[in-house]
């Protein structure tokens, strides 16, 4: 086992002995320890320690960084103690090596905190060199939160998973993604997969089960996700899966299936409209991120032009990031719904002006849904949605999806 720092408390003595020496000396740079100036007739110079000690960083050193570098290295000699404390007298843990060349601190030091950095070491004839240096490190740093899906004290559909959004680029992915844990009552499995170096998403293998309460903690507070970069966060997080309903859409017949419970039981049949031939719909699971009862939408923001720019499009549920949703609309000819595959991309159902009403295709639809929901998309024309254009990572393999991983999936 590595001698750990504490070595200092069960060698204080002879590190009071070296340190009231110098206390006693004037100027005292590089001061050997080894006995005191005699009084008398003059004698032979005491023995000099061949130690050499190099503290990092310099002392009087300012706006070190929490990471450092923070190190002691001795030359030949050993270390013997190394002590690291703040103007409190805390002390911080560090190990030194097993060979007794080099000391290093346990972890990051604290913003905004001067501390004293004590060494003392001896050669091979048992001789002493001490050392002592002040530091302080800076007092301010970059900071990052993460953003996150679903809201705390939501009630979500099974096919929700856990979506967090860094304000700032993560370099050191897997400090990140230790400091974030998600439980699930009754328990399930859940993995994380990262895309990109802003955005982690957590999911079970399968949909959740309806009822399942999930937890999330969110411990990012002082952890290093970039150099000079840490989070602030100690949250936590709770949601609940309410009851199970993943629908199907099959855009070649022109219809919605809203099944319900853990046997996908029927409940409604819809007469839907999905992208043309030159727009097609997004194939694959898509899930429910938002819900508006009326929005605008407007081709320029998807980069389409001046082709559409309707003002109130009622009963508007997002799919995608990209702009698919799945809505109600009032100024179609109703024979397409069921029929024609006519839209933009998006999938369109029978709805009134102004969203208001329950009793339309769209609107019931609507007072059905909550976020989370899943549509399984099925056409015989179209791609396959993106994993990460929208809450849709469901369309990744089990086993892709722990590839996506910082952690070895063991280690969670």
């Amino acid at each position: 086992m590595r001698p750990r720092g504490r070595v200092w408390a069960r060698r204080a003595g002879a590190l009071a002995w070296c340190l009231a020496v110098l206390t006693g000396c004037a100027g005292g740079g590089g001061t050997p320890v080894g006995g005191a100036a005699s009084s008398g007739p003059a004698h032979a110079a005491p023995p000099v320690s061949r130690a050499a000690i190099t503290a990092l960083p310099a002392d009087g050193t300012q706006d070190v960084p929490p990471e450092g570098p923070v190190r002691v290295t001795v030359a030949e000699g050993r270390l013997v103690s190394v002590r690291l404390a703040d103007s409190k007298g805390a002390e911080v843990s560090g190990t030194i090596s097993e060979d007794g060349s080099t000391w290093m601190p346990d972890g990051l030091l604290p913003l905004g905190t001067a501390y004293t950095l004590d060494s003392v070491a001896e050669d091979e004839q048992g001789q002493k060199a001490a050392q002592h240096t002040d530091f302080s490190t800076a007092a301010r740093a970059h900071t990052f939160v993460a953003f996150f899906t679903p809201e705390d004290g939501s009630t979500v559909g099974v096919g929700m998973p856990v979506s967090l959004r860094f304000s700032r680029p993560v370099a050191d992915r897997a400090a990140v993604e230790k400091a974030v844990a998600v439980t699930a009552d009754p328990p399930v499995e859940v993995a994380a997969h990262w895309f990109g170096n802003q955005r982690l998403d957590i999911r079970p293998q399968k949909y959740w089960a309806a009822g399942t309460r999930v937890e999330v903690a969110l411990r990012l507070k002082g952890v290093q996700g970039a150099p000079g970069e840490f989070g602030t966060q100690v949250k936590d997080v709770r949601f609940t899966v309410g009851r199970a309903q993943v629908s199907t859409v099959d855009l070649d017949a022109h219809t919605l299936t809203v099944r319900a419970g853990q046997g996908g039981r029927v409940v409604k049949v819809l007469k839907v409209s999905g992208g043309d031939p030159k727009h097609s719909t997004y194939r694959g699971v898509l899930v429910v991120s938002e819900k508006y009862k009326v929005t605008r939408m407007n081709s320029q923001t998807v980069g389409m032009g001046d082709e559409y720019d309707i003002k109130d499009v009622p009963h508007a549920m997002r799919l995608t990031n990209s702009g698919t949703f799945i809505h109600g609309n009032y100024w179609a000819d109703p024979e397409v719904f069921g029929t024609a595959n006519t839209s933009h991309g998006c999938i369109g159902l029978a709805d009134a002006k102004g969203g208001t009403s329950t009793e339309t295709p769209a609107g019931w639809l609507f007072e059905h849904t909550v976020p989370g929901d899943v549509l399984e998309v099925k056409a015989s024309a179209g791609e396959v949605v993106p994993p990460n254009n929208g809450l849709n990572g469901w369309n990744l393999p089990w086993g892709q999806w722990l590839a996506g991983s910082a952690v070895p999936h063991e280690a969670h």
